[in-house]
């Protein structure tokens, strides 16, 4: 793999044909960067598939890279700018489509809502929404889902103990926000061996949603 290159001061790797029809910006959750295996499988299944997929790391993570110390997020403003200094570097680019991972989609979707008066992007898609902390159900985190007028996909988990299948049915959503759910899945889609089902078919699964809903918004 190619060392990161630097964008709006942000490492940044870049998967896919320069002249794609689409751009998706795809932002890491918070434990993890954007190499983890789970953000490699869907860039590398998407760029199969003819997306350009830009991967990037916020503040806290870039810093992490250079030094090996292990650091929380940063706080949201933080996260907000990072995010938006990236999508107006490629927002003359062509169509765009804002993404993350966990805590990096909730960024993605409350960083669209503030561009809905300007530039909105395409859409949203989230990959294992974090509604709430494990067992936490009463600090609830979608309310901003309730009033989207941006496209957007929230691919979740089954079992995810951020939001399981069964507590997304007395969530307020926005008509503009659709729900796949992977079979017996958590955060990372990983299900158990008694389902019957692998994570690489989950993963599989999640890109070809991915792609169905960017197809979808280009039209």
């Amino acid at each position: 793999m190619n060392a990161p290159e630097r964008i709006c001061n942000l490492p940044v790797l870049i998967d896919g044909a320069a002249d794609a029809a689409v751009t998706l910006l795809l932002a890491h959750g918070a434990g993890a960067g954007m190499e983890h295996e789970f953000i490699t499988a869907v860039t590398t299944g998407l760029a199969r598939q003819g997306v350009r997929v830009v991967r990037f790391e916020f503040p806290y993570m870039a810093a992490r890279r250079e030094d090996g110390k292990r650091r929380p997020p940063d706080r949201m403003p933080k996260l907000l700018a990072a995010y938006q200094s990236l999508y107006h570097h490629y927002a003359d680019q062509g169509p765009l489509v804002m993404a993350g991972k966990s805590m990096g989609g909730r960024v993605a979707t409350l960083l669209a809502q503030e561009l809905e008066s300007g530039a909105a992007p395409l859409g949203v898609i989230c990959l294992g929404f974090p509604f709430h902390p494990p067992g936490k159900p009463e600090r609830y985190r979608g309310e901003h889902l309730a009033t989207t007028t941006v496209p957007t996909l929230i691919l979740q988990g089954e079992r995810d103990p951020f939001g399981t299948r069964e507590e997304l049915r007395s969530f307020a959503l926005s008509a503009q926000v659709e729900c796949c759910f992977l079979t017996d899945g958590e955060h990372s889609f990983k299900p158990r061996k008694s389902s019957g089902t692998t994570l690489e078919e989950n993963l599989n699964r999640a890109v070809s949603h991915m792609v169905d809903f960017i197809g979808r918004q280009l039209t």
